[in-house]
């Protein structure tokens, strides 16, 4: 995916999850944050960020967007918006293992109780993707969730009720950026969350973790990486 109109910033502070106040051209500016989430190894006072530039749209309350930030040298997309579009371009180029090229394939599609990113179909075979964007690095392990996530506890439940109907599930760990190695449950942070992924995996739900290219302006899905259930 490519962005347009990008612009480099240096990110000064988060009075709350939604804006950031950040340093543009040497004029302090408002920014919105495209991520609820923690992101406070992110966000430190002084971090480069990269900022999408909205111009004078009136309909908007920021002019700018906060897309990126920069962990030391290494490039951080912190969009949560983008990881769904990510994982299906490249569903449809036939970038993720296992899942080939499905003829159909359509976003946001309700089963039971919850909505899942993604639905696909072919002649003999239909299933549902869930999607989480991961920005949280330690020491080269890639960890989700940052924060206690009820939410996407709720949809792995599902995803087993979806494959115990008789449907293929998956989940799908997008890294937003490259460098970690490997990904493990944040069971510190929930471990409820950990436990409802080990249940999902012993009832044939499929995890895949990719990471990302994030460039100053793009994304777009990088390698496969190593799911390790437990941090050794």
């Amino acid at each position: 995916m490519k962005y347009s109109n990008m612009i480099q910033g240096i990110f000064l502070k988060r009075p709350n999850r939604f804006i950031s106040h950040v340093m543009v051209n040497g004029s302090e500016e408002i920014a919105h944050v495209k991520n609820t989430g923690r992101c406070r190894e992110l966000l430190l006072p002084g971090a480069r960020v990269i900022l999408q530039d909205h111009g004078l749209d009136t309909k908007r309350k920021t002019r700018y967007s906060l897309i990126s930030v920069y962990k030391e040298e290494m490039l951080v997309n912190m969009d949560s918006q983008v990881p769904n579009r990510v994982v299906m371009d490249a569903l449809m180029d036939g970038k993720i293992q296992g899942l080939g090229t499905p003829e159909l394939i359509k976003g946001e599609q309700r089963f039971g109780d919850s909505r899942f990113d993604v639905y696909y179909r072919d002649v003999d075979r239909e299933g549902f993707i869930e999607i989480k964007g991961v920005t949280l690095e330690m020491d080269g392990l890639s960890k989700f969730p940052d924060a206690p996530t009820i939410r996407g506890t709720k949809h792995i439940m599902e995803m087993i009720r979806a494959v115990e109907d008789g449907y293929e599930g998956n989940i799908l760990f997008l890294i937003q950026m490259k460098g970690p190695e490997t990904f493990t449950p944040n069971r510190t942070m929930d471990p409820e969350f950990g436990q409802a992924l080990d249940l999902a995996v012993n009832k044939g739900v499929r995890v895949h973790v990719y990471d990302s290219i994030v460039t100053f302006d793009s994304i777009q899905i990088g390698s496969k990486i190593q799911y390790r259930e437990q941090v050794l």
